[in-house]
């Protein structure tokens, strides 16, 4: 091992950063445990950015972090916009996320069908929005779990955030018993998710699949991926990135580059 401190990380399925052994030092078990979980996040990031086909933090070509932010592209027409169901839903973030968990008034609602409501930081600046829970969130009780949410967090990791640090939902927090959203269906919940997006006033707003996609753009997810767009809410436009979900990264690993050239997108914003 050489004696000098690493300029690269070099990033591989078993990977290993060239550095000094560490000296040995005393802490106490609440450091030792604060400790390993940073290393157990690090090494998370770290498996993301392997499997998305990264073998350098160094990029070919030197980046002006000072320049500013290239124009939007044209915006596609947003799809109209559909009253929500039965009525206007809260105007207070707080009392939406409370009508969110009791409202009879949502597509697909049912005495015995679970809902997985909005979790995280709504101020975090970062609202992430998935489709409809799977089966086994349902089961789990929680939006994204299983080998998807693993994946999730993993992803999450990569860009320095988890679960606490970004706003997590679903354009519904009710599955339908296909799995699929018809066209009214997705017309309501496309509604209540802008009215979602106006109140948290994310800095913004990430799109998990082609369901949110056409949902909230009127576009495929092929079509939206590798550009920013607006959602237009009532408290004025948020600006919207669409990607791949995790569950089809696993079922198409080779899609993870083109996932990581969003998250890549993604930073650029969080962080200017």
């Amino acid at each position: 091992m050489s004696s000098q401190a690493p300029n690269v990380w070099q990033i591989e399925t078993n990977f290993a950063v060239d550095q000094p052994a560490p000296r040995r030092l005393h802490w106490s078990g609440m450091e030792r445990a604060g400790e390993k979980r940073l290393d157990e996040a690090a090494a998370s990031a770290l498996r993301w950015w392997a499997e998305a086909g990264v073998d350098t933090l160094v990029e070919d070509r030197p980046r002006d972090w000072l320049r500013a932010a290239a124009p939007a592209a044209p915006q596609s027409p947003p799809p109209p916009e559909a009253r929500p169901p039965d009525g206007e839903p809260p105007a207070q973030l707080e009392l939406f996320r409370a009508w969110l968990a009791e409202t009879d008034r949502l597509p697909f609602a049912a005495p015995s069908a679970p809902r997985l409501c909005p979790s995280g930081d709504p101020a975090a600046g970062l609202m992430i929005l998935a489709d409809m829970p799977a089966d086994e969130d349902c089961a789990a009780g929680v939006l994204l779990s299983g080998p998807a949410g693993r994946l999730f967090d993993r992803m999450l990791a990569a860009i320095g955030r988890d679960r606490s640090s970004v706003y997590l939902a679903a354009l519904s927090c009710i599955r339908s018993p296909s799995g699929q959203l018809n066209s009214e269906a997705m017309r309501q919940c496309a509604s209540l998710a802008r009215h979602h997006a106006g109140l948290a006033a994310p800095r913004a707003l990430l799109l998990l699949g082609d369901a949110c996609s056409k949902a909230l753009l009127g576009l495929p997810m092929t079509q939206a991926r590798g550009r920013w767009h607006e959602v237009a809410t009532h408290a004025g436009p948020v600006r919207a990135l669409v990607t791949f979900p995790p569950s089809f990264l696993l079922e198409r690993p080779a899609a993870k580059a083109h996932a990581w050239t969003d998250l890549q997108l993604l930073i650029d914003e969080v962080q200017r």
